[in-house]
C-alpha cells in the first residue's frame, strides 16, 4: 500500500452546539468513483486508527471523509462523554452533507462506512434520511445487544436513576475491548499506544447513552432498507456475530450481503495479520466497485417509492474460509438458495 498516491487534509468544524470537531479527508488523485463517510467507534478516532482505511479506500478511487465526534479524539469536549448520542447522529450529518453540496461531489454517489459503534450511527443516518445514502459498509455493527450480554431491567433501572446525579462519573465496569478486539499482538499495542483513543471505564451517562441506542437501533432492523454489506469475525466477543445476521436476517433491503469470517476477532480492519485484513479491505472494496456507478440517488429512491418487499437477485451470503479463500456464494432468491457459483477472489 503507497500512502502517497492520496491526498490527506484536516479541517476544525464548529457543531451547533459551539464544540469545537475535527474532520479529515483521504482524498484520491484518479477521478473520485464515489464519496464515503467513516463512522468510526466508541471511544476511537478517525485520523490515526482510521488512517488505513481511509488511505486504502483513497487508493481505490475513493474520497474517504471523518469526523471525530464530540468528546473522541481530537475534538473538544469531555473526554468520550455522550450526553445524547442524537448529538453524534446529527453532527455527522451536518458535517456529511455540508460535503455532499458540494460542486465538485453533486451525483456522486454516497456510502456510509461504520465500525462497531459507528454501525450504530451509520444505521442511524439511514434511519434520519432513508433516500439520501446509497448504501452502507457495516463492520462488526453494534446494531443489537446480544442476548449474552444485555443488563437485567433491575440493573438499568438503578442506573437510570443515578445518571442525573452522576452522570460523568467513569463507574461501569467493562472489559478490556482492546485486548479481547485485537488479534494481532503488534497491532494490539499500536492501538493501546494511540492516545487518541479512551482506554477508562465508560462514563454512567455515556453506557446508558450506547444501550439505549442498541435496543432502538434492534428495534428498528426491519426498517433498514439500504444496500449494505456488514462484515463480522466469527471469533468476535466484543459485538456478537449473531448481531449482524439478525440484520441481515431483518433488514428489508433489496441488496444486502453479509460476510462472516472463521476464526477473525472484533478488529478486522486494525486487528487482524496482515493477510486478513488484505482479505477484508478487498472484500469491501469489491462491494463499493459493484454499486458506485451502477448505483445512483434516482435508482436509490426507487424502492422506497414503491415500498417494495421483494428479493432480488442482489441478496448474497459470502462466507470466508478459514485459509483466507471465500466459499462461492450461493443466491438467495426470496428465501430459495440456488447452487449458482460466483468466483471471489481477495488480494
Amino acid at each position: 500500500m503507497n500512502n502517497m498516491t492520496v491526498e490527506y487534509k484536516e479541517e476544525q468544524i464548529k457543531n451547533s452546539r459551539g464544540a469545537l470537531l475535527f474532520t479529515c479527508r483521504w482524498l484520491p488523485f484518479s477521478p473520485t468513483k464515489a464519496l464515503v463517510f467513516l463512522c468510526h467507534g466508541y471511544g476511537m478516532e478517525c485520523s490515526g486508527f482510521m488512517k488505513e482505511c481511509g488511505t486504502r479506500l483513497a487508493n481505490a478511487g475513493y474520497a474517504v471523509f471523518g469526523i471525530d465526534y464530540e468528546g473522541h479524539g481530537k475534538s473538544k469536549g469531555d473526554r468520550c462523554y455522550i450526553k445524547k448520542f442524537d448529538n453524534i447522529v446529527n453532527d455527522c450529518s451536518e458535517f456529511f452533507k455540508s460535503i455532499c453540496a458540494q460542486e465538485e461531489y453533486r451525483g456522486k454517489s454516497r456510502f456510509l462506512y461504520g465500525e462497531s459503534m459507528g454501525g450504530a450511527v451509520a444505521l442511524l443516518l439511514h434511519r434520519k434520511d432513508p433516500s439520501f445514502w446509497n448504501g452502507a459498509v457495516l463492520v462488526a455493527p453494534m446494531c443489537k445487544i446480544s442476548e449474552k450480554l444485555k443488563p437485567h431491567p433491575v440493573v438499568i433501572n438503578i442506573l437510570t436513576k443515578m445518571e442525573q446525579v452522576i452522570p460523568r462519573w467513569k463507574i461501569v465496569p467493562s472489559k478490556d475491548v482492546i485486548d479481547s478486539g485485537f488479534k494481532d499482538p503488534v497491532k494490539r499495542e499500536a492501538v493501546r499506544n494511540n492516545k487518541l483513543i479512551y482506554q477508562d471505564k465508560p462514563r454512567l451517562k455515556t453506557a446508558l447513552e450506547v444501550l439505549r441506542t442498541s435496543m432502538s437501533v434492534e428495534n428498528g432492523l426491519n426498517e433498514v432498507r439500504l444496500p449494505f454489506f456488514v462484515l463480522h469475525g466469527e471469533a468476535d466477543t466484543v459485538t456478537d456475530p449473531e448481531v449482524s445476521k439478525a440484520l441481515y436476517e431483518k433488514a428489508r433491503s433489496t441488496d444486502k450481503t453479509i460476510n462472516l469470517y472463521p476464526g477473525m476477532w472484533h478488529g478486522l480492519t486494525a486487528g487482524e495479520p496482515d493477510e486478513n485484513v488484505e482479505m477484508v479491505f478487498a472484500d469491501i472494496i469489491g462491494w463499493l466497485d459493484k454499486r458506485c456507478n451502477a448505483v445512483t440517488l434516482d435508482q436509490s429512491l426507487g424502492p422506497f417509492d414503491q415500498g417494495s418487499e421483494e428479493c432480488s437477485d442482489n441478496i448474497v451470503i459470502s462466507m470466508a474460509t478459514a485459509s483466507g479463500g471465500t466459499q462461492a456464494n450461493g443466491r438467495y432468491l426470496c428465501g430459495l438458495k440456488g447452487p449458482r457459483a460466483r468466483p471471489h477472489s481477495a488480494m
